[in-house]
């Protein structure tokens, strides 16, 4: 399952959604969310489903590792869905059985839900693995840079955000080692009740605490010998600078979204 978790790992690739700008896509990614909770019927629902496997077409990432990384969230995506059928009033009565009652309108708003979160974390997935950590702190700086004005700490929230990224993977990874160590030596995780396995994974919080620490601080030492202060006065070895593409695709986005909206105002 630790394997599974693919969230902060960037795929390299040359494909256009590879190329375009960090700012774009981050941009693209907010116009994209507010897109997907604008739409309300299934017509809204099948346009934003088609742009979503479109952008995955083009990025040229394995539906594989999509879905791969949607093994960790299973459960909250079906609780969702459980909670929207059995909770929703209205339309035809389906089911009416002790505590539970089924009507359409239930089971229309617990499928819309359980694919809103899919087409959701596709789509902020998306970002991380065409997009390199570095340039996505880049970006990020860049896109709050006004905020500077008021002595917000731009650079200092982008460069922790990058480095939170970027050590989701090696903190897995670390788990599964602990994992493996411990099950080497008879510790058992995947047997017994719930609450069994819980106290199963109690051993694992102490070294991984202490291998989390141990890398901030030689993290930390490694950032002071190489004289790193904050981004005042800091150069970058790579400008970003926006293309036609950007463009193109920022006017495709603000279509989208002014499509999905017209289509709600008229119930499709």
């Amino acid at each position: 399952m630790l394997k599974d978790v693919t969230i902060g790992q960037y795929f390299p690739g040359n494909t256009i959604i590879h190329r375009l700008d960090p700012r774009t896509k981050l941009i693209l990614v907010i116009v994209y969310i507010a897109a997907l909770f604008t739409a309300r019927e299934w017509l809204s629902y099948g346009l934003m489903l088609a742009v979503t496997c479109a952008i995955v077409a083009v990025s040229r990432i394995s539906p594989r590792t999509l879905t791969r990384g949607m093994k960790p969230l299973v459960f909250i995506i079906c609780f969702t869905g459980v909670l929207n059928l059995f909770y929703t009033t209205g339309g035809t009565t389906l089911l009416d059985w002790w505590i539970f009652h089924v009507t359409t309108d239930g089971v229309k708003r617990a499928v819309m839900m359980v694919v809103r979160i899919l087409m959701l974390i596709s789509g902020t997935f998306l970002l991380t693995y065409t997009t390199s950590p570095m340039a996505l702190t880049d970006g990020l700086e860049m896109l709050l840079n006004p905020l500077k004005k008021i002595r917000v700490p731009i650079h200092e929230m982008s460069m922790m955000m990058s480095m939170a990224l970027r050590f989701i993977p090696t903190l897995i990874e670390e788990t599964d080692k602990i994992m493996s160590a411990q099950r080497a030596r008879g510790a058992d995780f995947e047997t017994g009740r719930l609450m069994e396995r819980a106290k199963a994974l109690l051993p694992l919080l102490v070294p991984l605490f202490v291998s989390a620490f141990r890398r901030a601080d030689e993290l930390a030492v490694a950032m002071e010998s190489r004289c790193y202060h904050g981004g005042e006065g800091r150069t970058r070895m790579k400008q970003l600078r926006m293309a036609r593409r950007d463009y193109l695709a920022l006017f495709s986005g603000a279509a989208l979204l002014a499509v999905v909206i017209v289509m709600n105002v008229y119930g499709l």
